[in-house]
């Protein structure tokens, strides 16, 4: 059933071996680091209790409630549910937040999707992922996902250097099998488990791969240990970094060390053709989640905008309509993919609905490739005092103070200190060490940019341009197979099913 933020809390303090600043975490839930994304998780969890959201925030099966982001999808209303949940919590903590279990956990459906394939080497592995699942509706665990390994020299596969560089079995046993190397994760730190898959697909043509493995990994497990880069949270006044000091998610190394994964939690193993279809397939629901928060993101650099133009007059100048009309192309393009993407949504090979393929990673695309120049259009609206205004420690000090008052002060609604706020915050949005940090982490969090044409290039509807060109160029009929895109399918068969006239 649905946990509370207390019992989220509780459930992280399990003496787990975290690292970060050169010093060891005796309690993550109250390090000035790790405490703000824990707060915010824990009320998330609360809101599913709330009387004002908890309709919003879960679902009822059997007389029980569950979270509606770890719901399997399965109509289209699913995925209306779990975006307005997510809005919910953006609404209701004022900001953004990526790594909170519902962007991760579609990992996992993908590989529910996938479970002819496991069964190939053991049918136990596609119970597991059942099993797995099912655990996660019921038991309601923060769940994130470990992707990506140190890697090492690139040019050389995993046997030719140091073996520990990539993820990989190093013995099986009764109990399960034992895990040596390394991921980097998001959160891993405060989070109560793990989806561990690989990285690459270079096995060394070994069809066997002790590198080919995947598995849930419980995060309170014994000989793991959390080492993080250093947070924003804390570094500066919170008056003057509002973002940092309240959404920094830290990012952890997880060291396996000789790590027991009980069988019952390995999904796949020694097996490349399923550590293939994951790599493949991974971001087919998770995507939807993940493009979400850029459309908040652009909102985020739109009213920033939009109130600073307005502060200082220049909201009716041609040219400055003109840049806030390109946020809101950017923002509404978002938008409109997310929409059409559950709107045509397809039914997936395990039967679940996804989101239309097609729709998804083109709109991702869109949201990833122009983030920066977005950023730096906001950067031209928010002007020049983002980066040269004083710290609000210089604004209250009682010498400075009536200079500032004097200077920032615009007219009788816009005082100095409303001027203050607004510029931190855009500063803290588009300039700071946080803002470069999320800029890249948005370009790369789901894989780097030319995964996501790949993935674009696997789902895009190719056969309509070809079959429209062969017939008006009246090609023969032998240059290309009957059509066959589910995406172009998805969209004849919605004009069928809601055209009336």
């Amino acid at each position: 059933m649905i946990r509370t933020g207390e019992q989220y809390k509780e459930s992280i303090r399990d003496g787990r071996e975290v690292y970060i600043d050169g010093e060891r975490v005796n309690d993550v839930t109250r390090h000035p680091m790790f405490k703000p994304l824990v707060d915010i998780r824990a009320r998330i969890y609360d809101m599913q209790h709330d009387a004002a959201s908890a309709s919003i925030m879960t679902f009822e099966e059997g007389g029980e409630q569950f979270a509606v982001g770890l719901k399997l999808p399965k109509t289209s209303k699913d995925w209306w549910d779990k975006r307005r949940s997510t809005d919910a919590v953006f609404e209701d903590i004022n900001g953004v937040v990526t790594r909170v279990g519902d962007e991760t956990i579609g990992e996992m459906w993908s590989l529910y999707d996938g479970q002819d394939v496991l069964s190939e080497v053991d049918p136990r592995f596609a119970e597991n992922i059942r099993r797995h699942i099912d655990k996660a509706i019921r038991s309601d665990p923060f769940h994130v996902s470990a992707n990506t390994d140190p890697k090492g020299d690139r040019s050389r596969p995993p046997q030719e250097q140091d073996p520990d560089m990539l993820l990989h079995v190093v013995r099986e046993t009764d109990s399960g099998i034992v895990v040596r190397g390394a991921k980097y994760e998001t959160a891993a730190a405060y989070a109560n488990q793990a989806f561990t898959k690989p990285t690459i697909a270079n096995w060394g043509n070994d069809a066997l791969s002790d590198y080919a493995v995947g598995f849930v990994c419980d995060l309170s497990s014994a000989n793991l240990k959390f080492i993080c880069r250093t947070g924003f949270a804390g570094r500066s006044p919170a008056e003057d970094y509002p973002l940092a000091n309240r959404f920094d998610e830290v990012d952890t190394l997880v060291i396996f060390d000789d790590v027991l994964i009980p069988w019952e939690d390995v999904l796949f193993y020694r097996h490349t053709r399923a550590a293939t279809f994951i790599r493949s397939t991974l971001h087919r629901y998770s995507a939807f989640a993940f493009v979400q928060r850029n459309l908040k993101v652009a909102d985020m650099m739109i009213g920033a905008a939009l109130h600073n133009v307005r502060q200082t007059g220049l909201e009716k100048q041609p040219a400055v309509q003109e840049k806030l009309a390109t946020l809101a192309v950017y923002r509404e393009g978002i938008n409109a993919h997310l929409t059409a993407a559950i709107t045509l949504a397809e039914d997936s090979p395990g039967g679940l609905k996804m989101p239309n393929q097609s729709l998804l990673y083109t709109g991702r695309v869109h949201a990833c490739s122009n983030l920066p120049a977005m950023m730096h259009l906001a950067r031209e609206l928010c002007g020049g005092q983002i980066c040269i205004t004083p710290d609000a420690a210089t604004f209250a000090n009682p010498d400075a103070r009536p200079w500032l008052e004097k200077y920032y002060t615009i007219n009788d609604e816009w005082l100095a200190e409303d001027r203050r706020k607004l510029l931190v915050f855009a500063r803290d949005l588009l300039n700071s060490d946080y803002a470069g940090h999320r800029l890249t982490f948005q370009l790369f969090a789901q894989s780097p940019p030319f995964a996501h044409l790949g993935a674009v290039y696997r789902n895009f509807g190719w056969d309509g341009p070809l079959d429209f060109v062969r017939k008006s160029a009246d090609l023969s009929d032998k240059v290309m197979p009957e059509s066959t895109n589910s995406g172009d399918n998805a969209v004849r068969q919605w004009f069928a099913d809601n055209n009336s006239n």
